[in-house]
């Protein structure tokens, strides 16, 4: 007796392309940080600041403060364009299990301490803003986060 055969419609999957993230920026160029003014991250990070160097990002390059002429004492990356490329860069740099982070109002993410210093992350719509201390309180990565946001008007 024939065994009778069905037609089983082949299976169709879509997917949707994972965003690229932008390589971490790297020091390039001397410069002047233009979101955040040298003197007031030497004060909110306790430091004095002999050199600053940016990222050639654009719109916003990522600022790297010194605290001697090779070592990095505080680094603000800052990303704008598609929500989930932002989300991914916060969720790498405060991963979960991290603290939550919440601030400014609207904004969301995580920090991280270690024995290197602390790195708080946070994201709105489509933006991220990564503020990465070697400071050991959250609380200076905090207000500089809040203040590199306040400054851009994002």
């Amino acid at each position: 007796m024939p065994v009778p055969t069905t037609s089983i419609p082949p299976v169709v999957t879509t997917t949707s392309a994972a965003p690229t993230v932008p390589p971490v920026p790297k020091p390039a160029k001397d410069g002047t940080c233009p979101y955040l003014p040298t003197s007031y991250v030497a004060e909110a990070n306790g430091q004095l600041v002999p050199k600053v160097k940016l990222s050639t990002d654009e719109p916003h390059p990522a600022c790297f403060f010194y605290a001697t002429a090779t070592e990095i004492q505080l680094t603000v990356r800052v990303y704008a364009g598609d929500q989930r490329i932002a989300k991914t860069i916060v969720n790498e740099a405060a991963p979960d299990g991290s603290q939550p982070a919440n601030s400014p109002t609207g904004w969301t993410g995580g920090y991280v301490s270690s024995n290197n210093g602390v790195v708080y992350a946070v994201a709105k719509s489509d933006a991220a803003v990564v503020v990465t201390t070697n400071q050991k309180q959250s609380i200076k990565a905090r207000r500089i986060a809040e203040e590199a946001i306040k400054n851009l008007g994002i």
